[in-house]
């Protein structure tokens, strides 16, 4: 039995619906060797029931805590448990394709890259459909101040219109759905912030470890797809409104623009802040309209659901961050174990 060189940690998102899909995927297309850390923070029952099964079963080590978690807490709640060369992050709604993983690890020991990360479908897998496959992460200077450049190439591009632009090579950016990351990353930088509670992770990772001289790969013969809502279950609701909140949303981006000494008008990043917003409005009008189905009129969307949307958020989030912000409640350990 081979020893595993890679511990895989899995984390909340944005909801909880999709669990079964992604876990019953990672098995299904996952032959490599590896230890698994699940956290999970605060999930409704029937999906604690279904990981605590599964953790028994599969013999994983499963975290839980009983409160919402801001995704880098999640990731922190797992470093101390891992003890293999190599780490793999991967967010709970995502779905993989055969020897993503191999090939993951098979770059990073050939370039002695930190971080790799794989090409990344949007949606269905069936679809091809890139959401990122490599990009521009940078700050540069611009008539005296600092801007923020950042830019997913080939953004939703269906993957045979560019495939033979798709090559390993070095890149600026990666993003967290998935990303294989050198354990002795975090005795050089410490933790993944907290403070960075909805968005930036994967920036603030990247310009790390790139100031560090170090490397940052694509691998486009590994795939992966995020698959985002709609469909969205009710349940999922509290904690997809605490996650995009318009709090977490500002404090994310203040503290990044503040720990890489950036102007308060920043274009690129109030752009981000925009399309936050957009994201979690998007999904709250389309719950919405599974109780009221009405039609997508542009006047309706900007007088009604809009607003609804937004008191929504603002009554919603007092309530929730009393309970989930910035803590990291009592944890359930079900089970150590790895898979060969």
């Amino acid at each position: 039995m081979t020893e595993p060189e890679v511990t895989l940690v899995i984390v909340p998102r944005e909801r909880f619906s999709y669990t079964e899909r992604s876990l019953e995927s990672l098995y299904e297309n996952t032959t490599t060797p590896f230890k698994l850390i699940y956290v999970d923070g605060n999930s409704p029952n029937r999906t604690k029931r279904y990981l605590e099964n599964q953790a028994k079963e599969k013999g994983f080590r499963l975290i839980r805590t009983e409160n919402f978690l801001v995704p880098n807490q999640a990731r922190n709640l797992a470093l101390p448990e891992i003890h293999t060369k190599y780490a793999v992050f991967v967010d709970n709604d995502v779905v993989f394709t055969p020897g993503w993983l191999d090939r993951l690890l098979q770059c990073a020991e050939e370039t002695g890259a930190w971080v790799v990360g794989p090409l990344y479908y949007h949606g269905k897998l069936e679809n091809e459909i890139i959401h990122h496959a490599g990009g521009l992460l940078h700050i540069r200077e611009d008539k005296g101040k600092r801007r923020f450049i950042e830019k997913h190439r080939f953004l939703g591009k269906p993957v045979d219109k560019v495939r033979s632009e798709l090559r390993r090579e070095e890149t600026e950016l990666i993003e967290f759905h998935c990303f294989l990351v050198r354990s002795e990353v975090f005795e050089q930088i410490g933790q993944f912030d907290e403070k960075l509670m909805s968005t930036g992770e994967e920036w603030d990772l990247c310009l790390e470890v790139r100031e560090r001289g170090k490397t940052v790969y694509f691998e486009p013969n590994s795939i992966i797809s995020y698959v985002p809502p709609p469909p969205f279950a009710w349940s999922d609701l509290p904690f997809f409104l605490l996650r995009w909140s318009d709090a977490w949303n500002l404090q994310s981006l203040n503290r990044f623009r503040e720990k890489w000494n950036l102007p308060e008008d920043d274009p690129g990043l109030k752009g981000h802040y925009k399309w936050l917003n957009r994201h979690r409005q998007r999904v709250i009008r389309e719950s919405i309209r599974r109780v009221f189905p009405i039609k997508r009129a542009s006047w309706m969307n900007e007088n009604i659901l809009k607003p609804v949307e937004q008191q929504l958020n603002k009554l919603l989030f007092s309530k929730l961050s009393n309970k989930s912000q910035n803590q990291k409640g009592e944890t359930v350990n079900t089970v150590t174990g790895s898979k060969s």
